[in-house]
């Protein structure tokens, strides 16, 4: 069995790696090396973003990895997010011109020129996101992205950008896991070439988020799996030989959604980039189908694809 990680096809120039290392929640301090290290095990692609306060980090990462691992540019993907603000915070919402400047300060940041996918990252401010989306259409024509996307969107946002006769996106970064399946958005995605990237993959693990401070919208209640306490993807996980995360990772990129783990163990790095020396059987397919709770539970205050 091909135990390589494959690229998907985002656009007809870009391809991205189907795992990429996912950087939430890493303090800027350590992810430097914790970047490298994933590079070096590795990881291809690396996701960050605006409002993750890290992107020096990352980007130093990227410059240790490229001199010690001899990589080129052109090996490494990089995805970082415009944070759009929010008024209902206090927190003013991007125009079209701050979206560029925003990615040029990102830029700055990340030690690059250029990145290869750019994502608003959360549908909030409708009265200035089809404006930070034209931001992100002109900062693709100018090479300062690859791509460009979005994150968090629902059917209606994205046709909201169709409705304004702009090209949609290429991509919807989403939490998708198999507690929140979301198989109507899924389904208009895949209906109109829009690659769904999955992130908070792990939910359903008891560990997920479980220290101080990594606040979300997950319950105790949904902490539990059944009443022994034995979670059906322990079971799975002995049937194949694998980690529960790599069950987890494996049912998403078996699906062709690409996949963003976060570790700081260089040996839980290994293990979910090996997503490929298994395949889960029609039979427990169908069996994580029946587990869909509906909402995302990562933001705090709820699931942002239902914002206005």
């Amino acid at each position: 069995m091909d135990d390589t990680c494959p690229n998907i096809q985002l656009t007809d120039t870009v391809a991205i790696p189907c795992v990429g290392f996912g950087t939430y929640l890493i303090p800027d301090i350590e992810a430097s090396a914790l970047v490298n290290t994933a590079f070096g095990v590795g990881y291809r692609h690396v996701d960050t973003a605006e409002g993750y306060e890290n992107e020096s980090g990352v980007g130093e990462g990227i410059a240790v990895s490229m001199s010690e691992h001899e990589l080129s540019r052109e090996d490494v993907f990089v995805t970082t997010k415009l944070w759009p603000g929010n008024p209902e915070w206090g927190d003013p919402a991007k125009t079209k011109e701050t979206t560029i400047a925003s990615l040029l300060e990102s830029l700055q940041r990340l030690q690059i020129d250029y990145v290869d996918l750019y994502l608003i990252h959360a549908p909030f401010c409708r009265e200035q996101r089809l404006n930070q989306w034209r931001g992100l259409v002109e900062l693709q024509q100018l090479g300062k992205a690859r791509a460009v996307g979005v994150s968090n969107y629902s059917q209606a946002h994205i046709e909201e950008i169709r409705s304004a006769g702009l090209p949609i996106p290429c991509v919807n970064q989403i939490e998708l896991h198999p507690w929140s399946q979301k198989p109507e958005l899924v389904a208009y995605l895949d209906d109109n070439g829009i690659t769904s990237i999955a992130y908070s993959s792990l939910v359903p693990l008891s560990t997920w988020r479980s220290k101080q401070g990594q606040e979300s919208a997950k319950t105790s209640q949904m902490r539990a799996e059944g009443e022994a306490g034995r979670s059906p993807f322990s079971a799975m996980a002995e049937k194949y030989g694998v980690s529960e995360a790599q069950v987890l990772l494996r049912w998403a990129v078996q699906q062709k959604h690409p996949v963003l783990p976060k570790s700081n163990s260089r040996g839980r790095m290994q293990q979910n980039l090996d997503l490929f020396s298994f395949v889960i059987d029609d039979e427990d397919m169908r069996a994580i189908e029946k587990m869909d709770r509906g909402k995302s539970v990562a933001w705090p205050m709820g699931d942002p694809t239902e914002s206005p």
